[in-house]
C-alpha cells in the first residue's frame, strides 16, 4: 500500500493493540482478585496456545521449536513469563495506573541496560533523558507512600525484565511472530503449572472463560502491535504506546474507582517525556 496509507494503518493498529493490552490488564486485576497468579497463567496460556496451534502447524512444529538463537528464545521465553506473573502480582496491591506508569519506564532502563551489557555509547543528552524518566518513577512510587514496599519492588523489577525483554528483541527481530509468541506463551504456560500447587480456586464457568479470553486478548494485542512495527517506522508508532497510561487512568477510575493523585500525574508526565525525548534522539541518530 502507499507510504502514507501504510503509516496511519501503522498508527491505527497501534491504538488498537494497546487498546487491547488495557482491556487484558483490567481484566487481569478484576480475575486475580478471585484466583491465583499460577492458574491465571495458566488458563489464559492454555487459550493462547490454542489459538495458536493453527499458525505453528501451518508454519512447521519443528521450525517453530528449533528458532534461531534457541538458547536466547528460552531465556526471552522464561524472563517473559516471569515479567507476566510479577505484574499481575503487582497489581493485587497496586492501582492499576500506577502500576502501568512503572511499567512505560521500561525504555528508560532499555538505556542504562544497554551501556551496561551491550556497551553502547550514550550521549549526555540521552542520560539526561534516563535521569527525568527515574525522577518520574520515584515521583509515581510516591503516592501511595509503598516506595518501599514490596508490591512497589515487585512492579520496578518487572519494568526492568520487560526492558531486558526489548534488549532480546533487537537480536530476535528477524525471527518470525508465531515463533515469538509461541516460545513465550508456552513459557507462561509452564510457570503457571509450576505456581499451581501453591494456591487453586475452582473457578465458575463464566470466569473459565473470562480466564481463557485474557489469553486470547494479549495475543491478538500483541500481533496487533507486531503488525504496526511491519507497516510504518517505530519512531512514528511507538509514541503512542504511551495511551497506555492514559487508559489505565481511565479503566482504573471507572472499574476500581482509582482516582489519579497529582504526584502520580507528575510522575506519569515526566516518563512520557524521558520516553519520547529517547524516541526522537534515536531517530535523529538513525537507529532503529
Amino acid at each position: 500500500m502507499p507510504a502514507r496509507n501504510a503509516t496511519l494503518a501503522g498508527i491505527g493498529m497501534m491504538l488498537l493493540g494497546i487498546l487491547l493490552f488495557s482491556l487484558n490488564d483490567v481484566m487481569g486485576k478484576w480475575l486475580v482478585a478471585t484466583y491465583t497468579v499460577g492458574q491465571l497463567l495458566l488458563i489464559r496460556s492454555a487459550a493462547a496456545l490454542a489459538v495458536l496451534a493453527p499458525f505453528i502447524v501451518k508454519q512447521g512444529v519443528m521450525r517453530t521449536l528449533r528458532p534461531e538463537k534457541p538458547g536466547l528464545q528460552f531465556v526471552r521465553a522464561a524472563l517473559g513469563s516471569v515479567e507476566s506473573g510479577l505484574f499481575y502480582l503487582a497489581v493485587v496491591y497496586l492501582p492499576l495506573a500506577d502500576t502501568m506508569t512503572i511499567w512505560m519506564a521500561a525504555p528508560v532502563w532499555v538505556v542504562v541496560l544497554a551501556a551496561l551489557i551491550l556497551g553502547e555509547k550514550v550521549s549526555p543528552g540521552r542520560w539526561l533523558a534516563v535521569l527525568v524518566g527515574f525522577v518520574g518513577v520515584i515521583v509515581t512510587l510516591a503516592p501511595s507512600g509503598a516506595s518501599l514496599s514490596m508490591p512497589a519492588l515487585v512492579a520496578l523489577a518487572g519494568s526492568v525484565l520487560f526492558a531486558v525483554l526489548m534488549i532480546a528483541g533487537r537480536y530476535l527481530r528477524g525471527t518470525p511472530d508465531v515463533t515469538l509468541v509461541g516460545w513465550q506463551t508456552f513459557g507462561t504456560l509452564l510457570l503457571g503449572a509450576g505456581l499451581i500447587p501453591f494456591g487453586w480456586v475452582t473457578p465458575t464457568l463464566l470466569d473459565t472463560g473470562l480466564l481463557a479470553l485474557l489469553g486470547i486478548v494479549a495475543m491478538v494485542a500483541h500481533l496487533c502491535v507486531t503488525r504496526s512495527l511491519k507497516l510504518a517506522e517505530a519512531s512514528i508508532v511507538v509514541p503512542y504506546q504511551y495511551t497506555l497510561i492514559v487508559w489505565a487512568l481511565v479503566f482504573g477510575w471507572l472499574v476500581f474507582a482509582d482516582w489519579p493523585t497529582p504526584q502520580m500525574l507528575a510522575g506519569a508526565g515526566l516518563i512520557v517525556a524521558a520516553g519520547l525525548a529517547l524516541i526522537v534522539m534515536e531517530r535523529r541518530a538513525g537507529k532503529p
